[in-house]
C-alpha cells in the first residue's frame, strides 16, 4: 500500500486538497468529508492515467510535521 500526503485547506466556499507529491492533482468539496473523499478518487484517477500513458508513478517523498509554538 502507498500512502501520499494531501494537504487540505479551507476557502471562503468550502475546502480544497492537493497533495505535494503528485503535481497537479487537486480537488474541492463542500466539506472535509467531501474534500477527502473526492480526493481519494482524484488520486485513484491520476495514477490509473499515468499507468496507462506509460509514466512512472511517483514515489511518496513528502511526509507531515507539526510544531508546538507558542504565541
Amino acid at each position: 500500500m502507498i500512502k501520499y500526503l494531501i494537504v487540505v485547506e479551507e476557502t471562503p466556499t468550502g475546502y480544497s486538497a492537493y497533495s505535494p507529491d503528485l503535481d497537479g492533482c487537486v480537488a474541492t468539496g463542500s466539506s472535509r468529508a467531501d474534500v477527502e473523499k473526492n480526493m481519494r478518487e482524484a488520486i485513484e484517477f491520476h495514477l490509473d492515467g499515468l499507468r496507462r500513458d506509460g509514466y512512472e508513478v511517483p514515489k511518496p517523498h513528502t511526509y507531515p510535521a507539526f510544531f508546538d509554538l507558542q504565541s
